[in-house]
């Protein structure tokens, strides 16, 4: 008889709304994981998905509070325990591999020291025991220089790596459940299939439970037995992963799968011929570290790029993590000045360094960055947050500049009623719709977008899309689009670039990324992208022999 390692029963889990009123975000939710089962939560931002896999380990949310219901982890009610029992129970019976690994780092200290931390503060084992242990989990995890990386700090190591010394954190005490929150969201596509190999191996060779948290179908699909499809925290639909990907019953889950499904964009470009480009990157070459007396810096990461964009027109740039895509924004935009090379705009060169472009040559080229939560101030409201960049730009004060407030709110379809907010009482996708208004404050002819949908469940991501596709017929504006995910530049772009180690690999139209791309690592890139079909991930092979 299999048993259950979690068993949740008519969990209700409350949150004070906006006029203090206590609501309740989970209604309701029951479900078990059984002995050696990964089960996945699925639904978009603001489904509740983490605050039920946070309830596992006994902990709620700030301003929430669990008003029902029973958890229990291996027959233990975790929401009856008391704060030292909590305490005991994480990082050994139940741990948690977050999102953002880098945020779960100390940057200040060594690896190694962190990954065994759980097991000096349980006394689980001495410290050269949890050492020997730790170093088995990075050869288990497919870690490079696995008796060694752990010598090394955060910043020393990949996002990919850093995500699986995450996992090994968590497994160091050998828990009998685990909870991967988003673990591979910011991933690109060729990295996220060696973390996802190396979870599956993990998990099924310790016989451990999972809860496997993702609003990303295809790569829950190569992990998970059963899914449990969410929606304003109620449960819609549950059952194997085959049937829910290849039988839906729920109007929801029917939505959540199209929306996986890459809608082509419906390109206005016409042949450019002898009209003169609005961005012409010539050959451009920009690094990190000390320059040296060749005049080439320390590491260089860009090598002789040159591409152009015309008025109107979308560019796409993919790649894997350091291949150089985002670089390439931060030398347009003037945030790393190129050491050799030019960018010209509308005809005419720009400054190397931002600080030495005029105010007109920054008004025209907005950057929208990736984490909404680090580019926006959290001490600042909405109100403050846009109003800088519209007195900057247009000299407006009061009157004028609350009502351009307004005006940029409504363009990127949030209620005017946010503006009084703070950024952290707005959810993934309101955020980032902030962050774009404050590029749109400026009234620009460009705008870098890098990688501004990575961290978005698919539905938001694609209103997101469809926003900015509104928003290029309305203002007539061009977009770079830096992306690792191959649907979302297939959705938006007209040309896309695939970049390799620094270096421009191949160029070819967004509608024959499948079967047009020449390169070898284009095709490995391609195909490198998860299905929804469980058997995916097996068939793909090792990153070694493709």
């Amino acid at each position: 008889m299999t048993t259950n390692i979690v068993e949740i029963r008519d969990l209700v889990i409350g949150a004070k709304s906006d006029s203090g009123r206590k609501i309740e975000i989970i209604k309701d939710v029951s479900f078990d994981i059984a002995e050696g089962e990964i089960v996945a939560l699925i639904g978009e931002s603001g489904s509740g998905k983490t605050t039920i896999a946070l309830s596992l380990l006994g902990h709620a949310r700030p301003g929430c509070t669990i008003l029902g219901g029973t958890v229990r982890v291996e027959g233990e009610d975790v929401t009856a325990m008391n704060l030292a029992q909590r305490e005991a129970l994480r990082g050994t019976k139940v741990a948690y591999v977050p999102q953002s690994a880098a945020a779960a780092f100390n940057p200040s200290k060594r690896l190694i020291d962190q990954v065994i931390e759980v097991a000096k503060i349980h006394d689980l084992m001495t410290m050269p025991e949890a050492r020997k242990k730790a170093i088995k989990l990075f050869h288990a995890l497919s870690l490079p220089n696995p008796e060694t990386i752990g010598d090394s700090y955060p910043h020393q190591v990949s996002g990919g790596q850093l995500q699986r010394l995450a996992a090994a954190m968590a497994l160091i005490g050998e828990p009998q459940l685990m909870i991967f929150d988003e673990p591979t969201t910011a991933l690109d596509v060729t990295t996220q299939i060696d973390v996802l190999r190396a979870f599956k191996d993990v998990m099924t060779k310790g016989g451990m439970a999972g809860v496997y948290v993702s609003h990303d179908l295809a790569v829950v699909a190569q992990i998970a037995d059963r899914i449990i499809v969410l929606q304003a925290g109620e449960v819609r639909e549950s059952g194997t992963t085959k049937d829910i990907l290849e039988n839906p019953q729920h109007p929801y889950t029917r939505e959540l799968l199209a929306a996986f499904e890459p809608v082509p964009y419906d390109s206005t470009r016409t042949d450019a011929g002898e009209v003169a480009p609005l961005l012409d990157i010539q050959k451009i070459v920009a690094g990190y570290g000390q320059v040296g007396r060749d005049g080439m810096p320390e590491f260089v990461a860009l090598k002789d790029i040159s591409c152009q964009l015309h008025t109107g027109q979308n560019l796409g740039i993919i790649g894997e993590s350091g291949s150089g895509k985002s670089t390439l924004a931060r030398t347009i935009a003037g945030l790393l000045p190129q050491v050799k090379g030019n960018v010209i705009f509308n005809g005419s060169p720009l400054a190397a360094n931002y600080r030495e472009r005029s105010k007109e040559e920054l008004r025209r080229i907005q950057i929208v960055f990736q984490l909404a939560d680090t580019a926006l101030n959290p001490t600042r409201s909405i109100q403050n947050i846009l109003s800088r960049p519209i007195t900057f730009y247009q000299d407006l004060r009061g009157a004028e500049c609350a009502a351009q407030v307004d005006a940029l709110l409504d363009m990127v379809q949030l209620p005017t009623s946010m503006k009084s907010r703070l950024p952290r009482e707005l959810s993934g996708g309101q955020k980032q719709r902030v962050n774009l208004a404050r590029a749109l404050a400026a009234k620009p002819d460009i705008i870098l977008c890098d990688e501004i949908t990575s961290a978005l469940d698919t539905v938001v991501a694609a209103a997101v899309i469809e926003l900015l596709k509104g928003l290029q017929q309305e203002l007539d504006l061009s977009y770079i689009f830096i992306s690792h995910d191959l649907s979302t530049v297939q959705a938006i772009c007209d040309d896309v670039i695939v970049m390799y180690n620094g270096e421009k690999v191949e160029q070819l139209p967004a509608s024959r990324l499948h079967n047009g791309a020449e390169h070898p690592y284009s095709k490995q890139l391609f195909s490198s992208v998860p299905k929804l079909d469980p058997a995916w991930l097996d068939s793909v092979p090792l990153r070694g022999d493709r």
